[in-house]
């Protein structure tokens, strides 16, 4: 048996990875092929606008908000992977303006080869996770599998008058980034051990911080869009907003937080193919500044894991929402802003 002190988990996945889903050009082609259901009333959000989750109208007062995520280790210690997946998991529910309720895990796990104490860790790591943010663990589903997988399903609740999508942005409003980029070329320099201890540390925390305090401060605002920015990158889900909401967005590189290091550790080769995929993926949607060099490019479309809030929010209330996100610890800059423009168009400014 392994050692839970001694074994690298990202080293057990095949791929090292990002927690990357699968590429956007590649689901979509498969979603197409298969046949329309008939549309429901109470189906609020489904399908049909690539959002973070899928809302359900029970009645006047409440909607149910459901959602799933899993990967593969993206970090060494068991317990850091469980409250990765569970606040990424969760994250999904924030950004459609919810409240999480109850979660389900899903578990692959190579029991015969791997000391049971590491699923143990990863368990206890994902139900300290969903203690933080007052869910109710209320079973799950397990696997024996040679690679190590692991994530949850979550329900959560929201008023139906209050859904926040990823298709309402307005010409004229401020786009606010509630965590730093750079996740997915960390998670691949880890697999390749180019980080120090406290740079594990940061992204680390930067993934196990909820977006809890970042959607409830968010719902005291004329907030009109938010999304939270995941495996398609920074850029990847600035594109679905901007086509959903019919606008384009424009995206300041320079305010974009990024996490130390980022360009160094990309020119070093530690670049995952989901970011180069999401890159090749929106290209024709996105314009970039004609000095700008691939790297930086790469770097606005890296695969995150467990990313923070993109929040569009009307022009006079940004500041306001800024400061008291800041205030409250979150790490949030105001990155660009919606303007009508070329439908579903980004262009980056220096």
């Amino acid at each position: 048996m392994e050692n839970t002190n001694t074994v690298k988990l990202t080293s057990l996945s095949s791929k090292g990875g990002c927690g990357c889903k699968i590429g956007p050009a590649d689901l979509s082609q498969v979603l197409r092929s298969l046949p329309q259901t008939t549309p429901n009333p109470d189906l609020l959000v489904g399908l049909d606008t690539s959002d973070d989750a899928g809302v359900y109208k029970l009645n006047d007062e409440i909607a149910l908000v459901q959602t799933t995520d899993f990967f593969t280790p993206i970090v060494d210690d068991p317990y850091d992977f469980g409250q990765i997946a569970a606040a990424n998991a969760i994250s999904d529910v924030y950004a459609m303006g919810g409240k999480p309720i109850t979660a389900l895990n899903i578990v692959a796990f190579p029991i015969s080869t791997l000391d049971k104490k590491i699923l143990a860790e990863i368990l206890r790591g994902s139900g300290d996770k969903l203690a933080e943010a007052d869910v109710s663990l209320v079973g799950g589903h397990s696997i024996d599998d040679q690679e190590p997988k692991f994530g949850l399903a979550v329900t959560g609740t929201v008023h139906p008058d209050k859904v926040k999508t990823n298709t309402g942005a307005q010409p004229g409003d401020k786009l606010i980034l509630t965590k730093p980029i750079g996740v997915g070329i960390y998670s691949t320099s880890i697999k390749r051990d180019l980080l120090s201890e406290e740079e594990v540390d940061r992204v680390t925390k930067v993934m196990t911080t909820l977006n809890k305090t970042a959607s409830e401060t968010m719902a005291n605002y004329d907030v009109h869009a938010s999304t939270d920015v995941t495996g398609f990158g920074l850029l990847g889900h600035a594109s679905e907003m901007a086509e959903g909401s019919n606008v384009e967005i424009h995206v300041n590189a320079g305010q974009v937080p990024v996490l130390p290091r980022v360009k160094e550790l990309a020119e070093s080769g530690a670049v995952p193919g989901g970011t180069k995929n999401n890159f090749d993926h929106i290209k024709d949607v996105v314009t970039y500044p004609e000095a700008m060099d691939q790297i930086d490019k790469w770097i606005l479309c890296d695969a995150v894991t467990s990313g923070g809030l993109l929040i569009s929010v009307a022009s006079d209330d940004a500041n306001s929402l800024l400061n008291e996100l800041q205030d409250k610890g979150v790490e949030a800059q105001i990155i660009g802003e919606v303007i009508e423009g070329k439908s579903g168009h980004i262009t980056v400014l220096d």
